[in-house]
C-alpha cells in the first residue's frame, strides 16, 4: 500500500498462536503523521494474519484461521536506523550472493527448482479440490546424479506430505501425488532406479505449526538455491528494500542470471557486501568456477554500476512480478566485456 514503507517484520507461530513483532515506519502522507498512519495499520495485523493462515489452508483443531491467538509486538522504525536509510542508504551491513548455472531453462540448481515444482503442482492440486484428503503442510528434496555437470536421473526423491485421514498410509500418499510428481519433472529424470521416500515416518497427520513451531528467517537455504551456492546469512521474508538482506540477494541473483544468459559463463556466483546507510556496496566479487568466457575482473567491472543500491529499491512492477529473474542485461553486459 505505500512503497516508502520501512518494515521488519518477524514471525513465530506454534500451536494455536501467532506473535509478531518488529519495527515498521511510514511516512508522512495525504496530511497524515506517519505515526497516526501507523496505528491504523496496527489494528489490521490480526486479521491480516488470519487471512493468511486462512489461504494457506490451516483449519485443524489446534491451529484454525479462526481460533489462534494472534499476538502483536510490533513497533515504529528506530530514528537511527530510519536516518540513515532515508536517502538510498542500505538497511544494514551484511554479505549476500547471487547464483545462476546453465543446467536447467530457469538457470537454477536442478534439485532445488524441482523440489519445488512438485510442491507448487500438489498445492495448486489441492487448492483446487482434486486432493482434498492432503492437508497444506509438505516439503520435498531430491537427489540427483550428475554426467559431465548435467542432471540425468533423480536418485532419491523425497516428499513429505500431511493428510487429513490418518487411516492413508504412505503408500497411499505416495499413490495420490505420484501423477503430479512426475508431471513436473523433464522426461526421463524419474525411473525404476528411481527411490521413492513419501511420509518416511508412517504417517503425517498434524502438520504445520502445530507439529512443528514456524519461525521467520528458519529456512533460508530452501529460499535461496538449495545448498548450491553460499548463503550471507540474512533471511528475506519481512523485510522492505532498504533492507540488503532481501534486495541486495535479489539484485545479486539477476546480476548472476544475466551473466550466465549472455554466455559469460556457465554458471556464476556473485558476492555483494554493505554498510549501514551506505548507498553503494563496498565489494563486488565474481567466481565462475572455471566456467568463464572471460575474466572475472570484466565481469565484476561490467556488474559494478547496477550494483549501486538505488538500483534495486525501484517500484515493483504492476504485475508484481519477479523482476531478478529478467534477463534484460544480456547485451549490455556483453558490450561491456
Amino acid at each position: 500500500e505505500d512503497e516508502r514503507a520501512r518494515v521488519a517484520c518477524e514471525t513465530f507461530a506454534t500451536s494455536g498462536l501467532v506473535v509478531i513483532g518488529g519495527e515498521i515506519g511510514l511516512p508522512d502522507r495525504d496530511g497524515r503523521p506517519g505515526g497516526e498512519r501507523l496505528k491504523d495499520v496496527m489494528g489490521r495485523i490480526p486479521q491480516i494474519a488470519r487471512d493468511c493462515i486462512k489461504a494457506i489452508g490451516y483449519e485443524q483443531a489446534k491451529f484454525h484461521w479462526n481460533t489462534c491467538h494472534v499476538l502483536n509486538f510490533l513497533h515504529e522504525q528506530s530514528v537511527n536506523i530510519a536516518q540513515g536509510v532515508d536517502k538510498d542508504g542500505a538497511g544494514d551491513q551484511g554479505i549476500m550472493f547471487g547464483y545462476a548455472v546453465d543446467e536447467t531453462p530457469g538457470l537454477m540448481p536442478a534439485p532445488i527448482l524441482y523440489a519445488h515444482a512438485i510442491l507448487r503442482r500438489l498445492a495448486e492440486a489441492r487448492h483446487a479440490g482434486e486432493l482434498p484428503m492432503l492437508g497444506p503442510d509438505a516439503k520435498s528434496q531430491l537427489s540427483i546424479r550428475y554426467e559431465g555437470g548435467r542432471p540425468v536421473e533423480v536418485t532419491q526423491l523425497v516428499v513429505s506430505h500431511q493428510h487429513l485421514d490418518d487411516k492413508l498410509t504412505s503408500a497411499d500418499v505416495k499413490a495420490l501425488i505420484r501423477p503430479y510428481v512426475e508431471e513436473v519433472l523433464p522426461e526421463g529424470m524419474i525411473n525404476g532406479g528411481t527411490e521413492w521416500h513419501v511420509n518416511p515416518t508412517g504417517a503425517f497427520v498434524i502438520g504445520g505449526p502445530d507439529g512443528d513451531a514456524g519461525l521467520t528467517g528458519r529456512k533460508i537455504i530452501v529460499d535461496t538455491y538449495g545448498g548450491a551456492a553460499p548463503h550471507g546469512g540474512g533471511a528475506f521474508s519481512g523485510k522492505d528494500p532498504t533492507k540488503v538482506d532481501r534486495s541486495a540477494a535479489y539484485a545479486a541473483r539477476y546480476l548472476a542470471k544475466n551473466v550466465v544468459a549472455a554466455g559469460l559463463a556457465k554458471r556464476c556466483t556473485l558476492q555483494l557486501s554493505y554498510a549501514i546507510g551506505v548507498a553503494r556496496p563496498l565489494s563486488i566479487y565474481a567466481d565462475t568456477h572455471g566456467t568463464g568466457e572471460v575474466d572475472e575482473g570484466a565481469i565484476e567491472k561490467a556488474v559494478a554500476e547496477t550494483a549501486a543500491y538505488g538500483h534495486f529499491g525501484r517500484a515493483p512492477e504492476a504485475d508484481g512480478g519477479f523482476s531478478w529473474e529478467k534477463t534484460d542485461l544480456v547485451e549490455a553486459l556483453k558490450a561491456a566485456v
